[in-house]
Parts: C-alpha cells; structure tokens; sequence
C-alpha cells in the first residue's frame, strides 16, 4: 500500500527553531497512555530516573551494615583494604553513581566495578565494554580518590556505564570508608522523565509455560531492552577504545539525539541492521521514534555523494563496507515513515535514498542477481557473492522502495522497483532454491541452508509457493536444540537477532505453535539463566547456552564483552503484537489495516494494541479450542481509530456462525474450508465466532 503525506505539516515545521521543532515531532509521534491494566506489573521500566540498590548481592572483609544501603535506608562502612560491598539493583540500568561518603581519619581512595552478569561481579574489573579480551578484565575498575571530610561524589560523564546490574563498592584503603545514599541516575531516553509511559502494551496467560506471565515478560523485556538503547547524543562508546584498564561514553553519536543504539553497555552506535528488530519493538511499545529518525538521518548524512555507498554502522565507529546493514537502513526508513507518518522527513532524504537504492541495483549483473562485495555482516560468515542472504535483504529494500516511491507520488519509480523486484525473485528462487533439502542455500557452490536466508525467504514473501513456506519452516526446526536454533551460518551461536526473524517466519508459514515454541525456548533461557541480566536480553550465546558469543570469530574469548541489552534481540516483543494479537498497519499511521489473530500458539486468550498519530489499535480476544487445536468460539474486541478502515481476517476451518456488533450485522454461515474476511471502519466493533 502507498504511504500517503499528512497534511498542513510542512508550513507550520519551517517558522520553527531546533528547540520548538523536538517539541513538535515529539507531539507527533507520540501518542496518548497504554490503558492500565494487570500488565503493568511486568513494565520493567524504573518509576524514577534515579534508582537505588534493590539488594546485596555479597560482601567481603570489614563490612557494616550494607543492608542499610538498599533503598537508601542508611550508611554502610568499609573498614580495611580490600573490602568489598556488590550491590545489586535488580535490573538493567545504567548511568551515573552517586554517593555521599567520608573517610576518617585522612584522606582514602575506593574503586568501583560494574557488571550485567553476575559471573562477573569481581572486585578487580568489571566486565568488559571498550575492547573484548581474552582475560576478561580489560575494562579494570574506576578509582576514586576520597578526601578528608565527608563530601558528596558522582561519577565523571566520560566514565558513564550505559548498562549494568551490579555494582561493586571496593575500599583501597586501610581507613575507614562511610558510604550512603548510593544511587544511579538513569542516562538511557534522555527525552522522557516517566520511563513507564508505555504507549502500548501486550498480556496473555500461557497454559503452556511452567510461568504462564511468560510471554508477557518477554515482551516488556523486550521494550526496556529498546529504552535502555535510547541514548543522549554524545554519550557514545570512545574511539580509538580506551587503553586497557578504563573505558569512555563520550563520542558523538550522530547528527541529532536522543539516538538509537544497538547496546546499553556497548557498542553504543547507530547499527540498521539491529534496527530492523528494534525499531518495530519501539513502536508497539513506547512508539518513540524520535531516536530511530536521528539514527536514519545520521546515516543518509554519512552517504558517499559519488557512490552512494551507506556506511555499516554510525559514528564514532563509522565502519564501512557492508551491504547489508546499507540495505537495512532503506528497509528502516520505510518502517520509520510508515509507523511515523513523518513524509516531510522521506521528502528531505529523498536523494540521498534513491541514491542508495540505486547503488545497491548497481550490483545486480547478468545473472539477476546481486554481487555482494561489502562483506561485513551481523557476524554470520561467508556473505559474498551471489549471497541469499544478501539478495533476500535486497528484495525487501525493493518492495520497500516501491512503496515509498508511491508515498512521493512517483509512479513510474515505483513500477519500476516492482518489476526489479519480481524478477529478482525469479533469480533469487533459480538460483537457491535446494529440493533435496526443501531449503534454500547459501550460494551456488554449497548444500548449507543458512537460517538467515531462509527467514527472510517466509517472511519477505521470496517464496513462490505456500508449500515452499512450510518446508522451509521445517528446515528451520532442523537447527533447534533445547535453547534455540544453532545457526548454520555461525557455527555454535544461537542469534537472537536472525531467531527474531524466524518467530516471524514461522507464523507466516502457518505454523504458531513452532512459533511459539521458539519464544518459550530461547527468550525463555535468556530471562531465566542465572548467568543473564533477567530483565533485557542478551546479544547472543552459545549452543550449550554460555556466554561467549562470537568468542572465536571477532570477540577474542571473552565472555565478558556480550551485551545483556541489545535491542536486536527483542523480537518477541513485535511478534507478539504483529502475529498472536495480529493487528498491522497497511497503510500510514494505519490509516488501513489489517487484523489477522494466530490462534494456533496455545493461548485461549490474548489483549494489547498500540497507538500511532492516528490514536489507538486495540484487540482483545478469548477463544475455545476443540480437542484437535480446531477454533471453535471466539469472542474478539476491536478498537481502532475514527476515518480508518482495515480488514480482519479470520482463519480456515471454523464450523460455526459469526456475528459482527450482535443484530446490526446478519450472521454469516461458514464452511470449515473457507478463510473469512470481514471489512470494518475505524471504531469499536465486537466478533463472535458460535458453534453451530
């Protein structure tokens, strides 16, 4: 569908300075409250942007009384060297420490270390941010000198963690140390003061979990996750790294903030590819897409005006050379004006986009296909050439691009990147498509089906038949072992990030309860494992579930150096929304939309929506299920904005009568072979399903 522009914007947007203009996108693209409800008990999300220690993890040597830390309820003291308090604020954090202290009889020094994990609570370092190494402690500690009196301390910006959970207090000093009042003010969405203001939300109990709030804390964990990547613009990762034994946020992280970044403790820059996870959790949860406009439009700023080249990643990194993560930031661009309505914005980077699409196409030969030659990726290897992985990426820029192109009142462009796109399809297909397998490959010199390629084969719609749709999603389940699937690509890692995908591709293949499954499995683990943070989620791991992601393939051994908050492993928390309540937007800000519920998962109920700049997309539904998994009732409320309209799709097989708002729509007769498709205006409209 084409995105259509929002009138009177542009005029009102020019009289305006820097200041008056963050307030104008900031009403725009926000919206009202999620209603309150049960689910509000799982927003992680802080009351206030200063937290205090929740516990004590542990302690050594000449301590008193830590426990009057929690919570500020008083004052703790470190009598002799080498004393050591490990607080504990129950979640991810990340920010500044405050303290008021006093050392007597003269002038004394302490250190503090940081960790997500508590495998790394250690008095010596903190867990590693500035450079991976292979013994873990290239961070070191921050030293502190304390003079004389009692005084009131907080930490240097340059020095700011962006992501911990525990923090531990260590004297270096045979004088006595007075701590209290030790507090971290909150450095993640700068913009927002209630952190807990979600614009949406998402609740469902799950007979299948042994914790049936599962899937609900998922997806919150999944929205804090993407707040704690929310950061203030020059609060980036320092390049060159710091030496060994320290670490700095202090770079510059683009054009404007707040900014979207791919990690709490690091990298701290702009990745597209992340975004593609993160910016959908953003929008149904808190649908703050200033952060994610800033990271697009310091990405088209970094364009190389003679090629078009988009580089990898943001600054201070500013790594180039990957067609990919250039592909990414054109498919964010769409899904950013799409959620945004923000056409003004398309309109200023409209070049420089053309001018990227246009690179990319420039790598299409012959053969109908792309030669990838900027190799760098997510960290799967292989990648160049004529990749699937890299093709599958182009067609959606492709389909994206059209659309957009639609959006700009270019029909002719957008024709034109339709019919590229379709017979990129007839090439992507031919060339990659394995019977033997009922996958498809890599490239054309090897039989390994990559978990990459073949999500986005489902979900980009590359395959040609639903046939096809369900032998891939077979093939996918070949990879799972008991936390998740080991991506061939990337041998002994489990990817949160492609997983994201492939939850996708499952229910688009028709398959919620693999899809399901796949959620329970593998965020299930991460929140769980007691070598995670347990409120954001982690990078990556291994097969056997450890934490050396990427240990022989750019990390260096060292377990230390995984993020525990990366929104590129949120992918839940969209799904949730987008599959199991099933609501989408078909057009901007949804002014079409479809309603599509996946009720093969195993819930009997489910409730959640979103808003946009159009107002609120609410559902709600609770369902029978006979004894074969069949749908045999069901009760669905519907909410959504005055002046829009959508479809509602409800699936094949119900043996029943449906009514729509009770007497004011005649009941149809269904057939159990029949899917059904209702047309509905803006509104609140009730369905109910009968058996017959």
């Amino acid at each position: 569908m084409a995105l259509e522009e929002p009138p009177l914007r542009g005029q009102v947007v020019m009289r305006l300075g820097s200041f008056l203009l963050f307030v104008l996108l900031r009403l725009e693209l926000s919206c009202a409250s999620a209603p309150s409800g049960p689910w509000d008990a799982f927003n992680l999300a802080p009351e206030s942007k200063t937290v205090y220690p929740a516990a004590i993890h542990s302690s050594h040597g000449s301590v008193k009384n830590s426990n009057l830390l929690v919570k500020n309820k008083g004052k703790a003291s470190l009598s002799t060297n080498g004393s050591w308090i490990a607080l504990d604020f129950g979640i991810e954090v990340g920010g500044l420490i405050s303290l008021n202290l006093n050392s007597n009889p003269s002038p004394s020094s302490f250190s503090l270390s940081f960790t997500e994990s508590p495998t790394f609570i250690r008095s010596s370092a903190s867990d590693d941010s500035s450079f991976p190494s292979a013994n873990t402690t290239y961070d070191g500690v921050l030293q502190v000198s304390v003079p004389a009196h009692a005084g009131y301390w907080v930490q240097p910006a340059s020095s700011l963690r962006g992501g911990f959970r525990y923090l531990t207090v260590v004297s270096n000093s045979e004088n006595a140390i007075t701590l209290s009042n030790v507090s971290c003010a909150i450095s993640f969405v700068p913009h927002l003061e209630n952190m807990r203001d979600y614009a949406g939300y998402f609740y469902a109990k799950d007979p299948q979990s042994k914790d049936e709030d599962l899937l609900t804390k998922i997806w919150y964990a999944g929205a804090y996750t993407v707040q704690t990547n929310t950061v203030a613009l020059n609060s980036g990762r320092h390049v060159p790294f710091s030496p060994a034994g320290s670490w700095a946020n202090d770079a510059t992280l683009g054009v404007a903030g707040p900014i979207i970044v791919d990690g709490a403790k690091r990298d701290r820059a702009v990745w597209p590819g992340d975004m593609g996870i993160a910016v959908p959790t953003q929008f149904v949860s808190t649908n703050d897409l200033i952060p994610t406009r800033n990271a697009l439009s310091t990405m088209f700023a970094a364009i190389n005006p003679k090629t078009g080249a988009l580089p990898e990643s943001g600054p201070p990194l500013s790594q180039q050379g990957s067609d990919t993560y250039h592909a990414w930031t054109l498919i964010g661009t769409y899904n950013y004006v799409l959620f945004s309505g923000d056409v003004e914005w398309l309109q200023g980077v409209w070049a420089n986009y053309t001018k990227a699409v246009a690179f990319l196409e420039g790598k299409v030969d012959g053969t109908g296909l792309m030669d990838v030659t900027g190799l760098r990726d997510w960290a799967r290897q292989g990648g160049g050439g004529y990749n699937a992985e890299g093709n599958a990426i182009l067609y959606k820029v492709l389909t994206t691009a059209s659309s957009l192109a639609s959006t700009m009142s270019l029909p002719s462009l957008s024709s034109t990147y339709l019919q590229n796109a379709t017979a990129l399809k007839s090439a992507f297909n031919n060339a990659f498509w394995l019977p033997s397998k009922g996958m498809y490959r890599d490239n054309q010199t090897t039989t390994l089906c990559p978990q990459d390629a073949n999500s986005f084969a489902i979900l980009f719609n590359l395959t040609e038949r639903e046939e096809q749709k369900r032998m891939v999603s077979d093939g996918l389940v070949g990879n799972w072992n008991g936390i998740g699937p080991v991506a061939p690509e990337l041998p002994d890692t489990i990817s949160p990030f492609i997983s994201g995908f492939e939850i996708q591709a499952h229910f688009e293949a028709g398959n919620d309860a693999r899809a399901m499954e796949l959620i329970r499995r593998t965020w299930g683990y991460m929140l769980t494992t007691d070598l995670s943070v347990q409120s954001t989620l982690l990078e990556g791991f291994t097969a056997n579930g450890s934490l050396a992601y990427r240990y022989n393939h750019g990390y260096n051994d060292d377990p230390a150096y995984t993020s525990h908050s990366h929104g590129w492993s949120s992918g839940p928390t969209p799904a949730l929304t987008f599959y199991v309540l099933g609501m989408t937007l078909t057009e901007l800000q949804g002014r079409t939309w479809a309603l599509a519920p996946h009720f093969g998962g195993g819930l009997c109920a489910a409730e959640g929506g979103f808003q946009t700049g159009l107002g609120w997309f609410g559902v709600k539904w609770s369902a029978v299920f006979g004894e074969q998994g069949e749908l045999e009732s069901l009760m669905m409320s519907i909410e959504t904005p005055e002046g829009t309209n959508g479809v509602v799709m409800l699936p094949k097989g119900i043996n029943g009568r449906i009514a729509v708002d009770g007497p004011r729509v005649e009941n149809l007769n269904l057939q159990d072979s029949r899917a059904v498709t209702l047309r509905l205006i803006g509104g609140k409209h009730e369905i109910q399903v009968h058996p017959v």
